[in-house]
């Protein structure tokens, strides 16, 4: 990775968070199109990926647009989530996250993600391995709490621990993880929002960067949130209707973004697509996290079609895209930014 290329800064205020099977390094490049300042996350990689899958890169990989990057890792041995840590600063990264919130059956019997809420020792001890090993940031997103945890005591004795061991950036999605009776999906939304839990942990705090996740859905929702906390952390919406990240720039940056139209975004796009191509990527693999660009306009039904029945072919390169794209009358998707 080259250090000669000036890169955007690191500024946390707003962001995409990390998404298994979402946050491709596709959608990374897309979301570059729409938005220069939002920090960008990874999918979640194990230690176990990194550290013994091969080739490196198929775990690593990203384009160089897509900075301000952070990789998120999933682990809790100490001595793996260092050695990795230090891979990704050597990768070029410029933040590394460690995974406390993910819920799922898989991770949790490998001892990561939310399950680790109920290990804070084990969790300070991996920070303070991670922060010796590298000089970028390292931060924790985390739930509010798993289970019967007590939802302010348990809370404040995690956050004190890992934060005691060097971290002081903590996203915090403001749900609890049901670990036993709810699948992933469930908890995702079944738990109830808790916001002022968060709001309250930034104010008993205040040294520490506070961010919040959790379904938030707009941009006027986001500037509400940042007045009791440092960022904001969007998931879902920002994968399934991109086209609010096209304001992201001028609403909490005050810059102008670089995309001032649907097709304008689409087409800086195209360059991408071809270099991903000739690289032996299909086209579909692509191409599926650009389906919700044209949502609510005329021919964006029309063009989510075309690339579903045909980007998935043998041999789809980018006419496909070309011709999805001249489905939709540009005078009618330029204008109405997502507030």
């Amino acid at each position: 990775m080259s250090d000669e290329i000036t890169r955007p800064a690191l500024d946390r205020t707003f962001s995409v968070a990390p998404m298994m099977d979402w946050t491709t390094r596709d959608y990374r490049a897309f979301a570059r199109t729409l938005t220069r300042r939002a920090l960008l996350y990874t999918e979640m990689v194990t230690t176990g990926a990194i550290l013994h899958g091969s080739p490196r890169e198929r775990f690593l990989g990203y384009s160089e647009v897509e900075h301000p990057l952070a990789l998120q890792l999933g682990g809790s041995d100490a001595g793996e989530l260092a050695e990795c840590a230090a891979i990704a600063e050597a990768w070029g990264y410029d933040e590394v996250n460690l995974n406390v919130g993910c819920p799922s059956d898989r991770v949790q019997n490998n001892l990561i993600g939310a399950c680790l809420m109920a290990h804070p020792d084990k969790v300070a001890a991996a920070v303070r391995a991670m922060r010796e090993a590298v000089s970028i940031p390292v931060t924790v997103k985390c739930r509010i709490g798993i289970d019967d945890q007590d939802e302010d005591a348990d809370l404040t004795r995690f956050i004190e621990t890992v934060a005691d061991a060097g971290c002081d950036t903590f996203i915090v999605h403001a749900r609890k993880a049901w670990l036993q009776g709810l699948s992933p999906k469930e908890n995702r939304d079944v738990p109830p929002l808790n916001y002022p839990r968060v709001y309250r942990l930034k104010a008993s705090r205040p040294e520490l960067h506070i961010g919040i996740n959790g379904g938030i859905k707009t941009l006027e929702d986001c500037r509400s949130h940042l007045e009791h906390v440092d960022s904001v952390m969007l998931g879902r919406e920002a994968y399934q209707n991109p086209w609010l990240l096209a304001e992201v720039d001028a609403a909490l940056y005050g810059e102008p973004g670089p995309a001032a139209t649907r097709h304008q975004a689409a087409r800086a796009l195209r360059p991408y697509i071809a270099m991903r191509l000739e690289e032996g990527a299909r086209l579909n693999h692509i191409t599926r996290h650009v389906l919700g660009l044209f949502q609510g306009c005329p021919g964006g039904r029309r063009f989510r079609r075309h690339l579903s029945e045909n980007a998935h072919r043998d041999g789809a390169g980018l006419s496909v895209f070309d011709d999805a794209l001249g489905l939709v009358p540009e005078a009618n998707a330029s204008t109405a930014l997502t507030a």
